[in-house]
């Protein structure tokens, strides 16, 4: 049993689940200030245990195990030993595994895998003598551990393999926390703006002290990488976006690993259907309230410019960055959908052309015949971005959902975030940091073959 002086210096590591993880070696740290003292042969000793999944001390009992071996072959046709112990984790057990090596040498590679050959993500601290699960072990699961070990012979350095068998408590039966994410419900195939964040909605409200758990769990990965993180927008709804745009011409794959993971004492995570878009070029339409024109680039080289008018006063254009939310080629428009009175000189009913939609309440970019002379001199809209009947037909055209249209030097209010479309972009990368539950250790390259990230 480890001491009091261990189990306080030892903190939990978040909950997250991954079908397919990968997992690093260690980096053999040399010795320095003393010569190397060879080490009785004899058994080798490790301890077993858990951590809390939402952090804290590690209060779940530790089971030692003693194991012989003898010293590996580098021959690449020798033959696994088989597992030398077999360790089943307590049903307290709810965050990352813990391998403990009590007796001398150090462990220069560990590798655990569950039942298909899927290795697991881990890591060994910096003395070779513990290696922890980056995440915590589904449910219902049966896992071996090959462990390398190392210890100073007479001659020198000397290895032996020890293998131990793990199996997890099933989950209790009860709810499950499952994750629909959007874009597009889990489309796959369909290809996006560079802007689109992803959406997760849980089944389930999740209280704070669980959020780093089901937040490990939801994993993002795109290729080309991207840095990104995800926030918090209430206790059900989480958005991922990368610190900048999503690379042009990525892949994106979103999966929870929730599945069989112990969320709260009560609540375990169900099976949730993955995501798979890809983005296509990067095109930005920017309005310049001032300058009353859209430019609109594509791979960073300008394509178009387009005089607009926008809101006029009292009917400012929101300024920041929004997302194209939708297209629609005929799209009836009225006044008293935005507040405006019937039988009031503002009032309005049209039906509108070529409406590319950026928020929920009804701005939109679209044709507009009527106002060709204020295009490009002077704001008379009610919100929208007007434009001619040629230039709004190209544009519906030219975007896409979740590409970024941005409105600078204007005087309207700023884009909120999350109530009215996507205004993610309108957070500084600090600020989207400290929505989520993991704070700057959130950001991650999303990459294959990261050492310390799950790999889908």
């Amino acid at each position: 049993m480890p001491s009091r002086r261990y189990a306080q210096g030892w903190g939990a590591l978040s909950l997250a689940v991954g079908a397919v993880l990968v997992t690093t070696a260690a980096a053999q740290a040399p010795v320095t200030g003393r010569a190397a003292v060879a080490t009785p042969r004899g058994p080798a000793v490790l301890t077993v245990g858990t951590c809390s999944g939402t952090g804290g001390l590690c209060r779940v009992p530790r089971t030692t195990v003693t194991l012989e071996a003898p010293e590996t072959t580098e021959a690449p046709e020798a033959p696994e030993p088989p597992a030398a112990a077999s360790v089943a984790l307590p049903e307290a057990a709810g965050g990352p595994v813990d391998l403990a090596l009590r007796s001398p040498g150090r462990l220069t590679d560990v590798t655990v895998t569950d039942r298909g050959g899927r290795r697991i993500a881990g890591r060994t601290g910096a003395d070779g003598t513990r290696w922890t699960s980056e995440v915590p072990l589904p449910a219902g699961g049966a896992y071996t551990a090959r462990l390398v070990l190392e210890e100073n012979g007479p001659d020198g350095p000397r290895r032996r393999v020890l293998r131990i068998a793990v199996r997890t408590p099933k989950a209790p039966a009860g709810e499950r926390l499952t994750v629909a994410f959007g874009p597009g419900g889990g489309a796959r195939g369909r290809t996006y703006g560079v802007g689109q964040p992803v959406t997760a909605e849980l089944s389930r409200p999740v209280p704070a002290g669980a959020r780093g758990v089901v937040e490990r769990a939801l994993q993002v990965r795109s290729e080309p990488r991207a840095e990104g993180a995800w926030h918090w927008v209430d206790a059900d709804t989480l958005h991922y976006r990368p610190r900048f745009y999503w690379p042009a011409g990525a892949t994106v794959r979103v999966r929870s690993g929730l599945d069989g993971a112990r969320v709260t004492d009560r609540l375990h995570g169900g099976r949730s259907r993955p995501l798979t878009f890809t983005t296509g070029a990067r095109v930005e339409a920017v309005t310049d309230v001032a300058a009353h024109e859209m430019r609109v680039y594509r791979d960073g080289g300008l394509v178009r410019v387009i005089p607009v008018t926008t809101g006029k006063r009292g009917f400012r254009t929101r300024v920041g960055t929004k997302v194209v939310l939708g297209k629609e080629s005929t799209v009836r428009m009225r006044g008293d959908s935005i507040g405006i009175a019937r039988g009031s000189r503002e009032f309005y009913d049209l039906k509108v052309r070529w409406a590319t939609r950026v928020t929920w309440s009804g701005e939109y970019l679209h044709a507009a015949p009527w106002s060709l002379d204020a295009q490009g001199s002077e704001d008379v809209s009610h919100g929208c971005t007007g434009m001619s009947t040629e230039d709004a037909r190209w544009l519906f055209h030219t975007l896409r959902e979740g590409d970024p249209v941005r409105v600078v030097n204007g005087y309207g209010e700023l884009m909120t975030p999350f109530d009215n479309g996507y205004g993610d972009w309108n957070l500084g990368w600090s600020q989207w940091l400290r929505g989520s539950a993991l704070g700057v250790r959130a950001a991650g390259p999303g990459a294959a073959g990261s050492p310390l990230r799950p790999a889908l």
